[in-house]
């Protein structure tokens, strides 16, 4: 049995020296040391062994089992060793090749005017204040001196979530709530941006939402002269020094007296062109004297303090500043329009 057992023993080794792949592995390990090979056939027939021969036989058994599990092992980590290294060549990632460039965002329009607009208020000492764009009836009417039924809602027709909530018309409501915050402090210099609605049919130069910016200052002796040199010294910051205003009568109910805001044709400098319609100015913004009903539902006592507030759409600056002629341009985000502005 002995003699057996070095035969397959060397028969073993033979055959596993040729083996190519795992699966040849596989059924060698199967064919010498599975419950069927001549390995096991062997032990089984120990029991025809007398008490000295069993053990001497046993341990060449382990011995033989021993070697071959010892080869298999071996060939087993070679072929594991070079599996791995031949996926990690094939998932080599070749440095030196250029890498392919991303596509880099840039600032919207709208929202470069925003920032800058922005950045010229906090430079006079405004705070930028925001709000909801759902509102309360009362903020964006009552409280702005437009009770319900009043003619001049119709400027403003909006869109109702229910009787008394809808979609804000104004940025104004920031006003009345940042009044009402301050419990009758002063002062109060706030800039308010962000999106409005109302019930326009979109063309050129209308649109149901837009965004606005509007500005509110309160305090004690505020002056018409002090609207005046606040709105000329932010004209000239962002469409440059040589720009000039005119103030014209109109109304809002929320201020008295209203006016109409124009400023020198950023394309003509004054003298008058097909963007100014040969007139040399162009309409920005309105604006006027905090309607003494306002500050009074605000919390302030109209005899003792006074403000001033303003108005104005971004797109409409930002069409002036870029000389833009259709506001839908803003809103269906074609990059061709988009990347004019990406270097600004």
């Amino acid at each position: 049995m002995k003699e057996r057992l070095e035969a397959l023993k060397a028969e073993a080794l033979q055959e596993l020296a040729q083996v190519s792949n795992q699966q040849q592995l596989a059924d060698m390990r199967i064919k010498y040391l599975g419950k069927k090979g001549p390995l096991t056939e062997i032990l089984r027939g120990m029991g025809a062994l007398s008490a000295e021969e069993r053990p001497v036989i046993g341990q060449v058994a382990n011995d033989v089992r021993a070697a071959i599990e010892a080869v298999i092992e071996s060939k087993q980590e070679e072929y594991l060793k070079a599996e791995t290294e031949a996926r990690l060549s094939a998932e080599t990632i070749d440095v030196t090749l250029s890498g392919r460039p991303s596509a880099h965002g840039a600032t919207h329009p709208l929202t470069k005017v925003i920032q800058q607009i922005e950045d010229i208020f906090i430079g006079m000492g405004y705070t930028v204040a925001e709000g909801a764009e759902v509102e309360q009836d009362y903020y964006n009417f009552e409280a702005l001196n437009l009770p319900k039924n009043h003619p001049a809602r119709d400027m403003q027709d909006s869109f109702y979530i229910t009787e008394e909530i809808l979609m804000r018309t104004q940025t104004s409501p920031v006003q009345v709530r940042t009044m009402e915050k301050m419990k009758g402090d002063v002062p109060v210099k706030i800039i308010c941006p962000g999106k409005v609605y109302r019930r326009d049919d979109d063309d050129a130069t209308h649109s149901h939402m837009f965004t606005q910016i509007e500005g509110l200052v309160i305090d004690r002796n505020i002056r018409m002269s002090d609207l005046k040199g606040t709105l000329l010294q932010f004209v000239r910051e962002l469409f440059g020094q040589h720009t000039q205003i005119r103030l014209r009568p109109s109304f809002f109910p929320f201020t008295e007296p209203s006016v109409e805001v124009d400023v020198t044709c950023a394309m003509c400098g004054g003298s008058g062109c097909r963007v100014c319609k040969q007139t040399g100015w162009l309409e920005i913004l309105g604006a006027g004297m905090v309607h003494p009903n306002v500050l009074e539902k605000g919390g302030y006592d109209p005899e003792e303090y006074s403000g001033f507030a303003f108005g104005l759409g971004v797109e409409r600056v930002a069409m002036l500043k870029y000389d833009i002629e259709d506001i839908r341009h803003f809103y269906t985000n074609d990059l061709r329009f988009l990347k004019q502005f990406a270097h600004l």
